[in-house]
Protein backbone atom coordinates (compact mmCIF):
# COMPACT_ATOMS: atom_id res chain seq x y z
CA UNK A 1 0.00 0.00 0.00
CA UNK A 2 2.89 2.35 0.82
CA UNK A 3 4.43 1.85 -2.62
CA UNK A 4 1.05 2.51 -4.29
CA UNK A 5 0.67 5.76 -2.32
CA UNK A 6 4.20 6.85 -3.22
CA UNK A 7 3.65 6.04 -6.91
CA UNK A 8 0.37 7.97 -6.95
CA UNK A 9 1.87 11.03 -5.24
CA UNK A 10 4.79 11.18 -7.69
CA UNK A 11 2.37 11.08 -10.65
CA UNK A 12 -0.61 12.81 -9.06
CA UNK A 13 -1.58 14.97 -12.05
CA UNK A 14 -1.43 12.16 -14.59
CA UNK A 15 -3.16 9.51 -12.46
CA UNK A 16 -5.58 12.09 -11.04
CA UNK A 17 -6.84 13.00 -14.52
CA UNK A 18 -7.16 9.33 -15.52
CA UNK A 19 -9.24 8.69 -12.41
CA UNK A 20 -11.28 11.84 -13.13
CA UNK A 21 -11.92 10.62 -16.69
CA UNK A 22 -13.12 7.23 -15.43
CA UNK A 23 -15.39 8.87 -12.81
CA UNK A 24 -16.88 11.27 -15.38
CA UNK A 25 -17.54 8.42 -17.81
CA UNK A 26 -19.23 6.30 -15.13
CA UNK A 27 -21.30 9.29 -13.97
CA UNK A 28 -22.61 10.05 -17.47
CA UNK A 29 -23.12 6.34 -18.16
CA UNK A 30 -25.57 6.33 -15.24
CA UNK A 31 -27.16 9.70 -16.11
CA UNK A 32 -27.68 8.71 -19.77
CA UNK A 33 -29.06 5.26 -18.89
CA UNK A 34 -26.19 3.46 -20.59
CA UNK A 35 -26.01 5.56 -23.77
CA UNK A 36 -22.52 6.98 -23.22
CA UNK A 37 -20.60 3.69 -23.51
CA UNK A 38 -22.61 2.20 -26.36
CA UNK A 39 -20.34 1.23 -29.29
CA UNK A 40 -21.88 3.79 -31.65
CA UNK A 41 -21.38 6.62 -29.13
CA UNK A 42 -17.77 5.61 -28.36
CA UNK A 43 -17.05 5.74 -32.09
CA UNK A 44 -18.75 9.14 -32.33
CA UNK A 45 -16.65 10.39 -29.40
CA UNK A 46 -13.49 9.52 -31.34
CA UNK A 47 -14.72 11.13 -34.55
CA UNK A 48 -16.05 14.26 -32.82
CA UNK A 49 -12.90 14.98 -30.81
CA UNK A 50 -10.16 13.84 -33.20
CA UNK A 51 -9.31 17.32 -34.50
CA UNK A 52 -9.09 18.73 -30.95
CA UNK A 53 -6.81 15.87 -29.86
CA UNK A 54 -4.51 16.55 -32.82
CA UNK A 55 -4.33 20.21 -31.83
CA UNK A 56 -3.70 19.26 -28.19
CA UNK A 57 -0.62 17.24 -29.20
CA UNK A 58 0.93 20.29 -30.84
CA UNK A 59 -0.34 22.72 -28.21
CA UNK A 60 1.25 20.83 -25.33
CA UNK A 61 4.69 21.35 -26.93
CA UNK A 62 3.96 25.07 -27.24
CA UNK A 63 2.85 25.28 -23.60
CA UNK A 64 5.85 23.28 -22.38
CA UNK A 65 8.13 25.90 -23.98
CA UNK A 66 6.27 28.56 -21.98
CA UNK A 67 4.27 30.00 -24.90
CA UNK A 68 0.67 29.88 -26.09
CA UNK A 69 -0.98 29.74 -29.53
CA UNK A 70 -4.36 31.41 -29.99
CA UNK A 71 -4.37 31.11 -33.78
CA UNK A 72 -4.77 27.35 -34.29
CA UNK A 73 -8.54 27.46 -34.84
CA UNK A 74 -8.21 30.14 -37.50
CA UNK A 75 -5.31 28.29 -39.15
CA UNK A 76 -7.40 25.11 -39.24
CA UNK A 77 -10.26 27.02 -40.88
CA UNK A 78 -7.94 28.69 -43.41
CA UNK A 79 -6.23 25.42 -44.37
CA UNK A 80 -9.64 23.75 -44.75
CA UNK A 81 -10.68 26.59 -47.07
CA UNK A 82 -7.48 26.31 -49.13
CA UNK A 83 -7.96 22.52 -49.39
CA UNK A 84 -11.54 23.05 -50.60
CA UNK A 85 -10.41 25.50 -53.28
CA UNK A 86 -7.81 23.01 -54.52
CA UNK A 87 -10.00 19.89 -54.42
CA UNK A 88 -13.45 21.24 -55.30
CA UNK A 89 -12.77 24.29 -57.48
CA UNK A 90 -9.45 23.33 -59.08
CA UNK A 91 -10.16 19.57 -59.13
CA UNK A 92 -6.65 18.68 -57.90
CA UNK A 93 -6.04 15.12 -56.66
CA UNK A 94 -6.80 14.76 -52.95
CA UNK A 95 -3.28 13.57 -52.06
CA UNK A 96 -1.69 16.58 -53.76
CA UNK A 97 -4.09 19.00 -52.07
CA UNK A 98 -3.39 17.42 -48.67
CA UNK A 99 0.39 17.78 -49.11
CA UNK A 100 0.00 21.39 -50.26
CA UNK A 101 -2.30 22.12 -47.29
CA UNK A 102 0.23 20.73 -44.83
CA UNK A 103 2.92 22.91 -46.41
CA UNK A 104 0.64 25.94 -46.01
CA UNK A 105 0.23 25.09 -42.31
CA UNK A 106 3.99 24.70 -41.87
CA UNK A 107 4.65 28.05 -43.59
CA UNK A 108 2.11 29.77 -41.33
CA UNK A 109 3.83 28.20 -38.31
CA UNK A 110 7.21 29.40 -39.63
CA UNK A 111 5.80 32.90 -40.11
CA UNK A 112 4.59 33.08 -36.50
CA UNK A 113 7.65 31.27 -35.16
CA UNK A 114 9.92 33.87 -36.77
CA UNK A 115 8.23 36.78 -34.99
CA UNK A 116 8.18 34.92 -31.67
CA UNK A 117 11.66 33.34 -31.71
CA UNK A 118 13.78 35.91 -33.51
CA UNK A 119 11.97 39.25 -33.21
CA UNK A 120 11.00 38.36 -29.61
CA UNK A 121 7.39 39.50 -29.83
CA UNK A 122 5.34 37.66 -27.16
CA UNK A 123 3.55 34.59 -28.51
CA UNK A 124 0.24 35.84 -27.11
CA UNK A 125 0.40 38.95 -29.33
CA UNK A 126 1.70 37.18 -32.45
CA UNK A 127 -0.87 34.39 -32.33
CA UNK A 128 -3.70 36.77 -31.40
CA UNK A 129 -2.80 38.70 -34.55
CA UNK A 130 -2.66 35.38 -36.42
CA UNK A 131 -6.11 34.43 -35.12
CA UNK A 132 -7.57 37.63 -36.59
CA UNK A 133 -5.50 37.53 -39.78
CA UNK A 134 -6.25 33.96 -40.80
CA UNK A 135 -9.90 34.20 -39.82
CA UNK A 136 -10.16 37.17 -42.15
CA UNK A 137 -8.27 35.34 -44.91
CA UNK A 138 -10.63 32.38 -44.54
CA UNK A 139 -13.63 34.61 -45.20
CA UNK A 140 -11.85 36.22 -48.15
CA UNK A 141 -10.89 32.87 -49.71
CA UNK A 142 -14.40 31.45 -49.26
CA UNK A 143 -16.12 34.75 -50.11
CA UNK A 144 -18.37 34.22 -47.10
CA UNK A 145 -19.80 30.95 -48.45
CA UNK A 146 -19.26 27.25 -47.83
CA UNK A 147 -17.56 25.06 -50.42
CA UNK A 148 -18.58 21.41 -50.79
CA UNK A 149 -18.62 18.48 -51.33
CA UNK A 150 -15.15 17.00 -51.00
CA UNK A 151 -14.09 13.87 -52.94
CA UNK A 152 -15.18 10.60 -51.34
CA UNK A 153 -11.60 9.45 -50.75
CA UNK A 154 -10.81 12.60 -48.78
CA UNK A 155 -13.96 12.24 -46.66
CA UNK A 156 -12.78 8.82 -45.51
CA UNK A 157 -10.05 10.50 -43.45
CA UNK A 158 -12.75 11.30 -40.89
CA UNK A 159 -15.59 8.96 -41.75
CA UNK A 160 -13.85 5.81 -42.99
CA UNK A 161 -12.94 2.63 -41.12
CA UNK A 162 -10.25 0.01 -41.54
CA UNK A 163 -11.36 -2.98 -43.65
CA UNK A 164 -12.71 -5.65 -41.31
CA UNK A 165 -14.03 -9.20 -41.40
CA UNK A 166 -17.32 -9.77 -39.58
CA UNK A 167 -17.88 -12.87 -37.46
CA UNK A 168 -20.93 -13.18 -35.18
CA UNK A 169 -21.42 -9.42 -35.32
CA UNK A 170 -17.82 -8.61 -34.37
CA UNK A 171 -14.98 -7.22 -36.46
CA UNK A 172 -12.15 -9.76 -36.27
CA UNK A 173 -9.50 -7.29 -37.42
CA UNK A 174 -10.35 -4.95 -34.53
CA UNK A 175 -10.07 -7.82 -32.03
CA UNK A 176 -6.71 -8.89 -33.48
CA UNK A 177 -5.43 -5.32 -33.38
CA UNK A 178 -6.31 -5.15 -29.68
CA UNK A 179 -4.38 -8.35 -28.97
CA UNK A 180 -1.35 -7.18 -30.97
CA UNK A 181 -1.33 -3.79 -29.20
CA UNK A 182 -1.44 -5.58 -25.84
CA UNK A 183 1.52 -7.79 -26.75
CA UNK A 184 3.45 -4.78 -28.08
CA UNK A 185 2.79 -2.84 -24.86
CA UNK A 186 3.84 -5.73 -22.61
CA UNK A 187 7.03 -6.27 -24.63
CA UNK A 188 7.97 -2.58 -24.38
CA UNK A 189 7.24 -2.43 -20.66
CA UNK A 190 9.32 -5.53 -19.95
CA UNK A 191 12.19 -4.14 -22.03
CA UNK A 192 11.99 -0.79 -20.23
CA UNK A 193 11.97 -2.49 -16.83
CA UNK A 194 15.04 -4.57 -17.72
CA UNK A 195 16.82 -1.46 -18.95
CA UNK A 196 16.06 0.44 -15.74
CA UNK A 197 17.33 -2.43 -13.60
CA UNK A 198 20.46 -2.74 -15.72
CA UNK A 199 21.42 0.88 -15.04
CA UNK A 200 20.45 0.78 -11.37
CA UNK A 201 17.24 2.83 -11.52
CA UNK A 202 14.51 2.22 -8.99
CA UNK A 203 11.53 0.27 -10.36
CA UNK A 204 8.07 -0.41 -8.96
CA UNK A 205 7.43 -3.70 -7.22
CA UNK A 206 6.65 -6.76 -9.32
CA UNK A 207 3.09 -6.87 -8.03
CA UNK A 208 2.35 -3.28 -9.06
CA UNK A 209 4.06 -3.85 -12.39
CA UNK A 210 1.87 -6.88 -13.12
CA UNK A 211 -1.25 -4.98 -12.00
CA UNK A 212 -0.40 -2.17 -14.42
CA UNK A 213 0.06 -4.64 -17.30
CA UNK A 214 -3.25 -6.36 -16.52
CA UNK A 215 -5.21 -3.09 -16.27
CA UNK A 216 -3.81 -1.73 -19.56
CA UNK A 217 -4.37 -5.08 -21.31
CA UNK A 218 -8.01 -5.28 -20.12
CA UNK A 219 -8.78 -1.66 -21.05
CA UNK A 220 -7.14 -1.99 -24.49
CA UNK A 221 -9.02 -5.15 -25.39
CA UNK A 222 -12.32 -3.89 -24.03
CA UNK A 223 -11.91 -0.77 -26.13
CA UNK A 224 -11.19 -2.67 -29.34
CA UNK A 225 -14.04 -5.08 -28.52
CA UNK A 226 -16.45 -2.13 -28.27
CA UNK A 227 -15.19 -0.78 -31.61
CA UNK A 228 -15.51 -4.26 -33.14
CA UNK A 229 -19.16 -4.33 -32.02
CA UNK A 230 -20.02 -1.36 -34.23
CA UNK A 231 -18.03 -0.58 -37.40
CA UNK A 232 -14.45 -1.37 -36.42
CA UNK A 233 -11.45 0.92 -36.07
CA UNK A 234 -11.90 4.44 -37.54
CA UNK A 235 -9.16 5.65 -39.89
CA UNK A 236 -8.74 8.75 -37.77
CA UNK A 237 -7.97 6.61 -34.70
CA UNK A 238 -5.03 5.07 -36.56
CA UNK A 239 -3.71 8.56 -37.36
CA UNK A 240 -4.14 9.64 -33.73
CA UNK A 241 -2.34 6.53 -32.48
CA UNK A 242 0.61 7.17 -34.80
CA UNK A 243 0.82 10.82 -33.71
CA UNK A 244 0.69 9.91 -30.01
CA UNK A 245 3.42 7.27 -30.35
CA UNK A 246 5.68 9.47 -32.48
CA UNK A 247 5.36 12.60 -30.36
CA UNK A 248 5.67 10.68 -27.08
CA UNK A 249 8.88 9.13 -28.41
CA UNK A 250 10.22 12.51 -29.53
CA UNK A 251 9.46 14.18 -26.20
CA UNK A 252 10.74 11.34 -23.99
CA UNK A 253 13.58 9.76 -25.96
CA UNK A 254 15.20 12.39 -28.19
CA UNK A 255 17.49 15.38 -27.76
CA UNK A 256 14.87 17.64 -29.34
CA UNK A 257 12.35 16.64 -26.69
CA UNK A 258 14.83 17.30 -23.88
CA UNK A 259 15.54 20.72 -25.37
CA UNK A 260 11.84 21.58 -25.44
CA UNK A 261 11.52 20.75 -21.73
CA UNK A 262 14.75 22.60 -20.91
CA UNK A 263 13.55 25.70 -22.75
CA UNK A 264 10.29 25.76 -20.85
CA UNK A 265 11.97 25.09 -17.51
CA UNK A 266 14.45 27.95 -17.72
CA UNK A 267 15.24 29.63 -21.04
CA UNK A 268 18.42 31.36 -19.87
CA UNK A 269 19.82 28.22 -18.25
CA UNK A 270 18.94 26.21 -21.36
CA UNK A 271 20.78 28.73 -23.55
CA UNK A 272 23.86 28.59 -21.34
CA UNK A 273 23.73 24.77 -21.54
CA UNK A 274 24.01 24.86 -25.32
CA UNK A 275 20.33 24.66 -26.28
CA UNK A 276 19.60 26.79 -29.35
CA UNK A 277 16.52 28.33 -27.78
CA UNK A 278 15.45 30.44 -30.76
CA UNK A 279 15.69 27.48 -33.12
CA UNK A 280 13.70 25.23 -30.77
CA UNK A 281 10.97 27.86 -30.38
CA UNK A 282 10.80 28.37 -34.14
CA UNK A 283 10.39 24.66 -34.91
CA UNK A 284 7.81 24.18 -32.15
CA UNK A 285 5.60 26.74 -33.91
CA UNK A 286 6.28 25.21 -37.34
CA UNK A 287 5.11 21.91 -35.86
CA UNK A 288 2.03 23.60 -34.36
CA UNK A 289 1.13 25.10 -37.72
CA UNK A 290 1.45 21.71 -39.40
CA UNK A 291 -0.76 19.98 -36.82
CA UNK A 292 -3.28 22.82 -37.07
CA UNK A 293 -3.39 22.06 -40.81
CA UNK A 294 -3.96 18.36 -40.06
CA UNK A 295 -6.78 19.34 -37.69
CA UNK A 296 -8.32 21.60 -40.33
CA UNK A 297 -8.25 18.82 -42.92
CA UNK A 298 -9.83 16.35 -40.47
CA UNK A 299 -12.61 18.79 -39.60
CA UNK A 300 -13.28 19.66 -43.24
CA UNK A 301 -13.44 15.97 -44.15
CA UNK A 302 -15.86 15.27 -41.29
CA UNK A 303 -18.08 18.23 -42.17
CA UNK A 304 -17.67 17.52 -45.91
CA UNK A 305 -17.42 21.29 -46.41
CA UNK A 306 -15.17 24.26 -45.79
CA UNK A 307 -17.06 27.00 -43.94
CA UNK A 308 -16.10 30.52 -42.76
CA UNK A 309 -16.98 29.58 -39.15
CA UNK A 310 -14.91 26.40 -39.03
CA UNK A 311 -12.38 26.17 -36.20
CA UNK A 312 -14.26 28.46 -33.83
CA UNK A 313 -13.03 27.94 -30.24
CA UNK A 314 -10.71 25.10 -31.30
CA UNK A 315 -7.81 26.92 -29.64
CA UNK A 316 -9.66 27.16 -26.34
CA UNK A 317 -10.51 23.46 -26.30
CA UNK A 318 -6.91 22.51 -27.18
CA UNK A 319 -5.44 24.77 -24.50
CA UNK A 320 -7.94 23.50 -21.93
CA UNK A 321 -7.07 19.88 -22.82
CA UNK A 322 -3.38 20.55 -22.15
CA UNK A 323 -3.92 22.24 -18.80
CA UNK A 324 -6.46 19.68 -17.63
CA UNK A 325 -3.98 16.97 -18.69
CA UNK A 326 -1.24 18.29 -16.44
CA UNK A 327 0.66 20.93 -18.42
CA UNK A 328 1.92 23.82 -16.31
CA UNK A 329 0.98 27.40 -17.14
CA UNK A 330 4.56 28.45 -16.37
CA UNK A 331 6.09 25.97 -18.85
CA UNK A 332 8.50 23.06 -18.53
CA UNK A 333 5.87 20.49 -17.50
CA UNK A 334 3.45 18.45 -19.58
CA UNK A 335 3.11 15.23 -21.58
CA UNK A 336 1.50 14.21 -24.85
CA UNK A 337 -0.41 11.44 -23.06
CA UNK A 338 -1.66 13.94 -20.48
CA UNK A 339 -2.93 16.27 -23.22
CA UNK A 340 -4.83 13.36 -24.78
CA UNK A 341 -6.40 12.50 -21.41
CA UNK A 342 -7.35 16.15 -20.94
CA UNK A 343 -8.88 16.23 -24.41
CA UNK A 344 -10.89 13.10 -23.64
CA UNK A 345 -12.13 14.65 -20.39
CA UNK A 346 -13.39 17.66 -22.35
CA UNK A 347 -14.85 15.42 -25.06
CA UNK A 348 -16.72 13.19 -22.60
CA UNK A 349 -18.04 16.26 -20.79
CA UNK A 350 -19.33 17.73 -24.07
CA UNK A 351 -20.86 14.46 -25.20
CA UNK A 352 -22.35 13.52 -21.84
CA UNK A 353 -23.90 16.94 -21.25
CA UNK A 354 -25.39 16.91 -24.75
CA UNK A 355 -26.87 13.44 -24.17
CA UNK A 356 -28.62 14.51 -20.97
CA UNK A 357 -29.94 17.66 -22.66
CA UNK A 358 -27.91 20.40 -20.97
CA UNK A 359 -27.92 23.67 -22.92
CA UNK A 360 -24.80 25.18 -24.46
CA UNK A 361 -24.78 27.89 -21.74
CA UNK A 362 -24.45 25.30 -18.97
CA UNK A 363 -21.89 23.34 -20.98
CA UNK A 364 -19.63 26.36 -21.41
CA UNK A 365 -19.87 27.25 -17.73
CA UNK A 366 -19.07 23.73 -16.53
CA UNK A 367 -16.09 23.40 -18.91
CA UNK A 368 -14.75 26.74 -17.67
CA UNK A 369 -15.07 25.60 -14.07
CA UNK A 370 -13.26 22.32 -14.82
CA UNK A 371 -10.38 24.25 -16.45
CA UNK A 372 -10.11 26.62 -13.49
CA UNK A 373 -10.05 23.74 -11.00
CA UNK A 374 -7.38 21.90 -13.02
CA UNK A 375 -5.04 24.92 -13.03
CA UNK A 376 -5.75 25.61 -9.35
CA UNK A 377 -4.85 21.97 -8.59
CA UNK A 378 -1.57 22.42 -10.47
CA UNK A 379 -0.67 25.56 -8.49
CA UNK A 380 -1.63 23.89 -5.21
CA UNK A 381 0.68 20.95 -5.89
CA UNK A 382 3.51 23.25 -6.96
CA UNK A 383 3.22 25.33 -3.78
CA UNK A 384 3.02 22.15 -1.68
CA UNK A 385 6.26 20.83 -3.22
CA UNK A 386 7.99 24.18 -2.74
CA UNK A 387 7.00 24.20 0.93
Amino acid sequence: MESITKLFKSNIRQYGMIIALVVIMLLFEVLTNGLLLKPINITNLILQNSYILVLAIGMVLVIITGHIDLSVGSIAAFVGAVAAIMMVDWQLPAWLAVIASLLVGALIGAWQGFWIAYVRIPAFIVTLAGMLLFRGLTMIVLEGQSISPFPGGFQKISSGFLPDVQFSGLGLVSIIVGILLTLWYIFNELRERRSQRKYGFQVVSQGLFLLKLIVVAVVTNLFTFVLASYAGIPNILVLLFVLIVVYSFVMNRTVMGRHVYALGGNEKAAGLSGVKTKKVTFWVFVNMGTLAAVSGLIFAARLNAATPRAGTNFELDAIAACFIGGASASGGIGTVFGAIIGGLVMGVLNNGMSLIGLGIDWQQGIKGLVLLLAVAFDIYNKNKRAA
